[in-house]
């Protein structure tokens, strides 16, 4: 599994996004690292609205087109913060980040420590996760360079896969951990129970930082998509959930099958998401297209259902999400 997350890493991050001319707004984009007092340093990106001219920027593997360093613009801006899946980086999603820069968006994607491409030693320390988001907004809305342009009272977060399941417990979620023995001996092939049995911990009690609430009330809306461990939140351990949610599934998910985990997010949230049930897709389709020649390197993540056009999708996700959080976000001050 760790082959397969490092893979799925390189991958994604080898991408070429290339947004020039045709938006209002160009991404600029800082990399930079939060505070943590209670463990390493968080690598975070960011990415936000400027004037600036986009050119090429290579990290590595990773070639985006962003306005490096570029002067923000803007004032009261909202803010999402972004959760990757188990094994990624805060490249995971830097399509959909873009997109949300062009529409007015500071955006800051985290490197969950523990659990990345290059380090995955507490990839079960799943909760965890949320502290770090916590200290990624901490950080935002008081080191940041351009804090000053954020609006603190409008908040957004964006979660894929663990990241998901980070959203909801970031936005008042409690999972029922002891669910986790008696579905991993039904289906001991899902991913979070082989995750879990690699990791040396007990199916009865995953490794947990904290069990109690880890929720941050700045959060003002979320977007979770294809979220891990979802059959842990039952209506009881959701109803503190108070901040709308769209809610994505993939039809053909593998991973976070079809109904225990968005499903039984669906069902348990005490407010109907706007839930997005996305025909023919699979798991991985949520990250962006591949080339040619990385889906001949990682096929297992790059190869989507015959008839599944993924770049037409990722136009119609990121237009989606934005939307969604324009409209949650954008009715809080300084508008």
């Amino acid at each position: 599994m760790k082959t397969l997350t490092s893979r799925l890493f390189f991958a994604v991050t080898t991408f070429v996004i290339t947004l020039a001319g045709t938006c209002v707004h160009a991404a600029g984009f800082q990399r930079g690292f939060a505070v943590d007092p209670d463990g390493k340093p968080l690598e975070i990106g960011i990415w936000y609205p400027s004037q600036a001219t986009v050119q090429p920027l290579v990290m590595g593997p990773t070639t985006m087109s962003v306005a490096v360093n570029g002067i923000a613009q803007g004032k009261a801006l909202p803010l999402v913060v972004m959760s990757h899946g188990t094994g990624s980086s805060f490249t995971g999603h830097f399509d959909t980040a873009i997109a949300l820069a062009d529409a007015g968006f500071v955006v800051a994607a985290v490197t969950h420590a523990g659990d990345n491409y290059a380090d995955q030693s507490r990839s079960a320390d799943i909760m965890d996760r949320p502290r770090q988001i916590s200290r990624v907004i901490d950080h935002m809305l008081s080191t940041w360079d351009g804090h000053a342009l954020i609006d603190p009272v409008r908040i957004g977060m964006f979660g894929f896969s663990a990241g998901g399941f980070t959203t909801l417990v970031s936005i008042g979620g409690i999972p029922d951990f002891s669910t986790v023995e008696p579905m991993c001996r039904r289906y001991p092939g899902d991913f979070a129970c082989q995750l879990i049995a690699k990791s040396g911990s007990n199916r009865a009690a995953p490794l947990t930082s904290a069990t109690a609430r880890a929720a941050d009330p700045r959060i003002k809306a979320a977007v979770v998509a294809a979220p891990a461990l979802g059959f842990t939140f039952s209506p009881d351990g959701l109803k503190n959930v108070k901040v709308p949610v769209q809610l994505w599934r993939a039809e053909n998910d593998v991973l976070v099958p079809h109904p225990r985990y968005a499903e039984a997010v669906r069902l348990a949230l005490p407010e109907a998401p706007d839930y997005h049930v996305v025909p023919n897709a699979g798991h991985f389709d949520y990250l962006v297209p591949c080339s040619a020649a990385l889906a001949s390197i990682v096929p297992a993540i790059c190869t989507s259902a015959v008839g599944f056009d993924r770049a037409a999708f990722h136009a119609s996700f990121n237009a989606a999400v934005v939307s969604f959080l324009n409209k949650t976000l954008r009715a809080g001050s300084g508008t």
